[in-house]
């Protein structure tokens, strides 16, 4: 491909909204233009990169066996329904009508599409299993669009949904995808970690995400054991049990005056109690009714892990005047002490705590020396609180690390979840009528692409790796004036793509050697050819490996095979 004839529309400066180096980077390279919040239009570069990344997806699901189709983006109100997804999405979901006022929905996701294609289809046993997968545009309606491709409205999915007939066969097809997941990463030149994590809106009771470390674009947080490995998102990680404390001599309860102290710290300081002696004390709406939820003073709750145990579908903090109306207190007073007829729900720490400070119920007061069973008692325990760094392993024991990640896919065991909702059954071999077992997979195409940039990129623009780079090499002459750098330059150029390299040449002769340079670096092609000054002194020219940045001169005649030698060891570095 010639330059000259191409569209690559680069910019020295980034758009003052581009916060993260990817966003920065892909409109600086001119592979990316946004149209409007979260909607972005993919120009010829970036989309052979997109393309790319679709290919070693597609090549590593078809070796699975999962098989290739595409569910319409637009999908009737009555499949969702069925879920209960139709009101569980709410605001995210894009919600539309056609002239005969029949609800639709623009699809952030494709179970129930998938699902009613099998309770139509599939009959028995003998059709399993079965995967269907599709790479598509999927819409959400997201409150804060940010970071580019990473958090958008309108955006590039691969979907995989797995049938089987039984646990077993759903544990073979789950394993079939989570080792295809890490090769595709790999095949990406991305350094993806596997981490356990919650299932959200998908549901399910498995689920693991894949996640590239980045302080500086990274979404959510996760946890990471150097010692055994052990990962998991921070709304699923969990941290070794603490050893049962020794137990304390019941003191007498008193009521003290802690005014203008609402805050767990401030509380701390007056009584000059540590922070791991109080409780913190928060009221919550769960599915419409209210629900007291105690963790450690040095704990933070976590309302992903309360509402999973509460098997919630909706959580929500409560209002001040709320706190005011169930409690009689304003928010820095409450404590579980008197509360009646709202359920309690504690952290699993808290039976390890005596004689611990909580609110009072009553502004402008505290309770100290209060005790569990004594004073007040507690509906359910759970694992509700936040893990930190430096907690232990639930695995081996070691201290655990936080970091910060971008999802790049996730997978989920769902079971019978959907199958059961809308009443999706095949023949088992004893002829009795069973709920499909499924499985979900899912990978975001450009958030990938995104993750790639993320990871390789340098000052001066794009590293691509070669399996996902819009070219593998690129010719750069740097005097179209010079009859004998024009030659060798096409000479070269020809070569190389007949051969079946893809070659980007940088034909334009109105901007100097600088620029090229500047855009050559920028648009991140694997390897540079550049066709100058050392051929005219010494018959050579100069081979850049953009990613080590390292230079090599080459006689003039030997450089197609050397090149060829180049990209075939990249490729092979990322199949090992």
């Amino acid at each position: 491909m010639r330059l000259t004839e191409t569209f690559v529309p680069t910019l020295r400066e980034a758009p003052q909204d581009a916060e993260i180096i990817s966003h920065k980077l892909l409109l600086k390279a001119g592979m990316i233009r946004k149209v409007a919040s979260g909607i972005y239009s993919f120009l010829p570069l970036g989309l052979r990169s997109l393309e790319k990344v679709k290919k070693i997806i597609r090549g590593e699901m078809d070796k699975t066996g999962a098989l290739e189709v595409l569910f319409p983006a637009i999908l009737p109100k009555e499949i969702w329904e069925e879920t209960g997804r139709w009101d569980i999405y709410g605001n995210e979901m894009f919600k539309l009508k056609d002239r005969k006022g029949r609800e639709f929905c623009l699809g952030p996701t494709h179970e129930e599409a998938v699902v009613d294609l099998a309770r139509g289809e599939l009959r028995s046993y003998k059709e399993l299993p079965k995967t269907f997968y599709q790479i598509q545009t999927k819409y959400r309606d997201e409150l804060r669009p940010r970071f580019g491709l990473m958090r958008a409205r309108e955006f590039i999915m691969k979907d995989a949904y797995s049938f089987d007939a039984s646990m077993r066969g759903l544990d073979k097809s789950y394993e079939k995808m989570f080792n295809a997941y890490k090769r595709i990463f790999k095949r990406c030149g991305l350094t993806t970690i596997p981490i356990e994590a919650d299932s959200g809106a998908i549901g399910g009771k498995v689920s693991h995400e894949f996640v590239v470390i980045s302080e500086k674009a990274g979404e959510s947080e996760f946890v990471y054991c150097p010692k055994c490995g052990y990962a998991a998102n921070i709304e699923a990680a969990k941290s070794a049990k603490e050893k049962e404390a020794e137990k304390e001599e019941f003191k007498p309860i008193n009521k003290v005056s802690t005014p203008d102290a609402k805050t767990i710290s401030e509380v701390s300081e007056l009584l000059n109690i540590p922070k791991e002696k109080l409780v913190k004390s928060l009221l919550y709406k769960i599915d419409g009714e209210f629900v007291l939820a105690l963790v450690r003073g040095d704990d933070e709750l976590n309302e992903v892990k309360l509402k999973n145990l509460l098997n919630g579908k909706f959580i929500f903090p409560a209002t001040t005047e709320e706190v005011r109306s169930v409690i009689g207190a304003s928010v820095g007073s409450v404590g579980p002490v008197g509360v009646k007829k709202v359920k309690i729900v504690a952290d699993y720490r808290i039976k390890n705590m005596f004689n611990f400070v909580t609110g009072a119920n009553e502004d402008g007061y505290h309770f100290v020396n209060v005790n569990l069973n004594r004073d007040f008692s507690v509906d359910a325990f759970g694992d509700i609180r936040t893990v930190k760094a430096g907690d232990s392993c639930p695995k081996c024991g070691a201290k655990l690390e936080v970091y910060e990640g971008i999802e790049v896919g996730q997978t989920f065991k769902l079971g019978t979840k959907y199958s059961e909702k809308m009443n999706a059954k095949f023949l088992d071999k004893d002829g009795k009528e069973k709920y499909f077992i499924m499985g979900c997979y899912g990978i975001g195409v450009g958030r990938t692409l995104a993750a790639i940039i993320e990871e390789h990129n340098d000052n001066y623009g794009i590293k691509w790796p070669i399996s996902v780079a819009p070219f593998e090499v690129e010719v750069v002459p740097l005097n179209m004036s010079d009859k004998t750098i024009v030659d060798v330059s096409e000479k070269i150029y020809n070569d190389l793509t007949s051969s079946g390299i893809e070659v980007l040449i940088d034909d334009r002769n109105d901007v100097s050697a600088g620029v090229k340079f500047n855009d050559a670096d920028l648009i991140g092609i694997p390897v540079q050819i550049i066709v100058g000054r050392a051929l005219k002194k010494e018959g050579k020219l100069e081979i850049k490996d953009r990613d080590s940045g390292e230079k090599v001169l080459i006689e003039a005649e030997s450089t197609v095979k050397y090149v060829r030698g180049v990209i075939e060891a990249k490729y092979n570095a990322l199949d090992e």
